[in-house]
């Protein structure tokens, strides 16, 4: 699926730091036409491009080319990665030399996702560059509420300084073109059994809802099968992601209804009961929907106020209860 990033006429990308414990996951499978850059800062995340999966780690640079398809299926409870992308414009005045001849091309020919795991001096230099241009970009808990860059909703990325930080892009896109040209790994991936990659397909689908013996038989294995290799491919129990495939509905539902309505959000979003969705996003939020809700009514600003915030708190801090509270909204 093509997505369309929405990224203002001023800026020649945008860049953001998603953190696990305020970041809604955002599962389905799609591409841009912009290039993306992850840097893994801490823990884990798991994508899945041409039928394989790839597991990244603190340290590793990852390239997610135009014409690739992806699709983050996990992170880690603690996972932080920046996400840098950058418009075909600025490719073209970039790079012009032969040295950078690869991201100039539309398409590539990928066989995995391109990464290398940095050495500790480089990781550093590349990790300061992207913190210091954040220092004048919108309030962290906005950005990762909104997963960055508005997909599914009418948020747009914003920075205090669009021309440093279209500067620092150029620089940042190079810099680290350059790292991966001197350390390019292709490995680490699991190619999947056809009846995994038939069942990210179906659990993607827009209001599907499959119990795990209908899931296994429109894949064509048993229950049992299949609830085994996917959890040793993937990396992640099937059950797991499940739920976190019902929690990106649930904001996309909530969202749509204004923030009026969250017990129809939870029930559209394919959970079975407002309990069984208490459990889940207790679990991956530490405290329940409504005690954060109520944080944030007597906490926070409204979105629309912290929208026009263009000097945020310090990145890469983990969430407080009272932060934690603006995912919901």
């Amino acid at each position: 699926m093509l997505e369309n990033l929405k990224i203002g006429a001023k800026y020649d990308g945008f860049l953001f730091l998603a953190e696990s414990v305020r970041n809604p996951p955002k599962l389905n499978s799609h591409h841009h036409v912009e290039l993306e850059l992850n840097l893994v800062l801490r823990g884990s995340i798991t994508y899945v491009a041409g039928g394989k999966r790839f597991t990244f780690h603190a340290r590793t640079l990852l390239w997610l080319f135009p014409s690739q398809e992806h699709q983050l299926v996990d992170r880690s409870d603690d996972a932080q990665n920046y996400v840098a992308v950058f418009k075909p414009d600025l490719i073209r005045r970039s790079c012009r030399s032969a040295a950078y001849a690869d991201l100039r091309r539309k398409n590539i020919d990928c066989h995995g996702i391109l990464h290398s795991v940095m050495e500790p001096e480089s990781f550093d230099l590349i990790r300061r560059t992207m913190d210091s241009l954040m220092q004048e970009s919108l309030d962290p808990d906005l950005l990762n509420r909104e997963a960055g860059f508005g997909v599914g909703s009418d948020f747009c990325f914003e920075h205090g300084d669009p021309d440093r930080l279209n500067a620092g892009l150029h620089h940042l896109l190079l810099q680290c073109w350059r790292y991966q040209k001197t350390g390019a790994v292709w490995g680490q991936e699991v190619a999947l059994h056809p009846a995994v990659s038939r069942a990210l397909e179906l659990l993607g689908k827009a209001g599907a809802e499959y119990d795990l013996r209908r899931l296994a038989g429109c894949c064509g294995v048993s229950a049992a099968y299949l609830s085994r290799t996917f959890g040793r491919q993937i990396g992640v129990p099937l059950s797991r992601y499940r739920n976190s495939l019902r929690l990106s509905r649930f904001w996309t539902h909530f969202r749509e209804s204004g923030r009026k309505n969250l017990t129809a959000a939870v029930y559209a979003a394919g959970f079975g009961s407002y309990a069984q969705f208490y459990k889940i996003f207790t679990q991956a939020y530490g405290c329940g929907p409504r005690e954060a809700m109520s944080q944030r009514a007597k906490e926070l600003p409204r979105p629309e106020d912290a929208k026009a915030k263009a000097f945020p708190r310090q990145v890469g801090t983990r969430i407080a209860v009272g932060q934690l509270a603006s995912s919901l909204a």
